[in-house]
């Protein structure tokens, strides 16, 4: 690891990219205080498009858009029933 101030990092900011390129730490400091530091950006897998949810396998069936819903399910969507829990419903009642 090298620490290096702020002027000297100006001057060679080329090289010290290239050093943490090759896998070095280097630490910028003012006035004697680490400020920042210049590390090799670690290369990420590419990302999975997709639902999101482990084993989907990128098949939906046509019941999963066509069976009608459970009535609770459509009586929610309908807002036919409030359930105690939801946090979109509020009261105007003042507080005990």
């Amino acid at each position: 690891m090298t620490t290096v101030n702020v002027l000297e990092a100006k001057t060679h900011f080329s090289k010290l990219l290239a050093r943490a390129e090759q896998g070095e730490e280097i630490i910028v400091a003012r006035a004697g205080k680490p400020v920042v530091r210049l590390v090799p950006v670690e290369e990420l897998p590419p990302r999975e498009f997709g639902f999101g949810w482990p084993g989907f396998t990128g098949e939906i069936s046509d019941s999963f858009f066509f069976d009608p819903l459970p009535p609770e399910e459509l009586a929610l969507w309908l807002g036919e029933v409030e359930r105690e829990d939801d946090p979109l419903t509020w009261s105007m009642d003042p507080l005990p």
